[in-house]
């Protein structure tokens, strides 16, 4: 589904991904974690097309299409939804009216007929259910107000609804507490964990991978992954830390 190659990029002329090579296949579930500054979120915002981030080598298909060669609403039509470590606030633009404008957008660019108000609430309501969200925190604007825990979860919402093909979630699980954590984690089970799905998941710590078990785990560092196995390596990382899992 994802092929990452050799693939070098930076911010501001400083070189951040050094020859990073990744595959996701479809039905595949993977953690990346490593030390601040790796360069995960870096990873996470050349795949989503986040300007600044200048590519220099190296090359991303999903699905075999070239990915690099898209804007982020053509990565988003082809099915890739990026999850933000802080999710922004949109003030004056209401959950629901940008949610049904953002899923029409998609249904348009590949060639499907747009849902009706009726119809779209009724989708929103299911996937808001799933993440324990109540239905008026979707009559507000977007994010405009919500807790960090509110945040994650109307993000998570917003992924059921768009209901894409690849995931990349980054740091879903920072700001939430033990109970948003458990929401978070079932809702991303339910909403990805599919044969024709995959997720790339983004965390610093074990504990979101207690509900979201990966198939793979990815240490990445300077640039690089220099080392991946599987679950276990995560709890191994919150037992002994990065220094001497990555020496040994």
């Amino acid at each position: 589904m994802l092929k990452i190659e050799n693939l070098h990029a930076e911010i501001d002329g400083k070189e951040i991904l050094k020859g990073l090579s990744l595959e996701v296949n479809a039905g595949e579930i993977h953690a990346i974690m490593g030390p601040n500054g790796a360069g995960k979120s870096t990873l996470a915002y050349v795949l989503g097309g986040r300007p600044g981030y200048e590519v220099t080598q190296g090359t991303v298909t999903f699905n075999g299409k070239d990915l690099l060669d898209m804007e982020p609403h053509e990565r988003a039509a082809l099915g890739m939804f990026l999850g933000f470590q802080y999710p922004v606030e949109i003030p004056g633009v209401s959950n629901v009216q940008f949610l049904r404008e953002a899923l029409n957008s998609q249904r348009k660019a590949r060639g499907e007929e747009p849902l009706s108000g009726g119809e779209f609430l009724k989708l929103a309501k299911e996937k808001a259910g799933l993440l324990k969200l109540d239905m008026e925190m979707l009559k507000r604007n977007v994010n405009v107000g919500f807790s960090g825990g509110e945040k994650k979860r109307n993000e998570m919402v917003q992924m059921g609804i768009l209901d894409p093909a690849f995931a990349v979630l980054d740091e879903t699980d920072s700001g939430l507490d033990i109970d948003a954590l458990k929401v978070v984690g079932e809702g991303i089970n339910a909403i990805m964990r599919k044969s024709d799905k995959a997720v790339l998941l983004i965390t610093h710590y074990q504990r979101l991978l207690d509900y979201v078990e990966p198939d793979f785990v990815h240490i990445l560092s300077a640039g690089k992954i220099v080392k991946t196995g599987g679950a276990d390596l995560a709890k191994q990382l919150e037992a002994e830390g990065y220094d001497e899992v990555m020496a040994a």
